[in-house]
Formats: C-alpha cells, sequence, structure tokens
C-alpha cells in the first residue's frame, strides 16, 4: 500500500472511531470517560464466579448482593423510593441481621436460630 493512501485509511479510521465513539456517548447520554454506566455490574474472582452483583431492579429499587465462594448470597443491600433495607445472612443462609429504614418502620432484627429481637426507635 503507498504511504497516501495508507494516511487516508488511517485517518478515515479515526473518523470512524470518533463517530462511534460520539454516538455511543450520546446514546449513553454520558460523555464524561471517567463514569461508567450499566444497568448491573458483576464483580467476579478468578474462577469468573459473580461475587458481587449491582443492578436496578424491574421495580426500580437498587439491590447490592454479595456472594458467597460457594454462590449463595451473604449481603444483600437495597434502596428503593420507600427506604432502604440491609440483609446479613449466616452460613445456613438464614437472617442473621436485618435492618430497615423507612418513615414509621425503621426497625433492627437480630436472628440466631429460632431466637429474634426486634429493635425499634
Amino acid at each position: 500500500m503507498n504511504r497516501p493512501l495508507a494516511i487516508a485509511a488511517l485517518a478515515l479510521a479515526m473518523l470512524a472511531g470518533a463517530a462511534l465513539n460520539a454516538a455511543f456517548a450520546a446514546r449513553s447520554g454520558n460523555d464524561d470517560p471517567g463514569v461508567l454506566r450499566a444497568q448491573s455490574i458483576e464483580l467476579v474472582d478468578g474462577g469468573g464466579r459473580a461475587r458481587a452483583r449491582l443492578n436496578v431492579e424491574h421495580g426500580g429499587e437498587v439491590v447490592l448482593r454479595m456472594f458467597a465462594a460457594d454462590g449463595e448470597v451473604r449481603v444483600k443491600l437495597g434502596a428503593s423510593s420507600d427506604g432502604s433495607g440491609l440483609l446479613l445472612l449466616n452460613e445456613a443462609t438464614e437472617p442473621g441481621v436485618q435492618m430497615i429504614a423507612r418513615e414509621g418502620a425503621g426497625a433492627i432484627m437480630l436472628s440466631e436460630g429460632a431466637d429474634r429481637q426486634v429493635i425499634r426507635p
């Protein structure tokens, strides 16, 4: 390939790349290259297994789930328009600590086996 043709091909490739970048930024509504936008993000371990997932549920709630090496959920943190909650699960995937923050319904629940204690303001 001669030099002028190679330069023209490179310039065309650069223009195409810039156009694709601009189209993607316009589609996402974000032109800040320092911001990652997604509906779901997964953190995986060295074996490719999901260890954490942050996503927006169908009802609009934002939920962060963290998984043990066996794939079981151990932590769940959620936020919606009517409040938020935190759930810490034990090795049997039973609630150990649950915190709920809603207007007029805030509570901390502690569980161990069949024993349960609820703390309210």
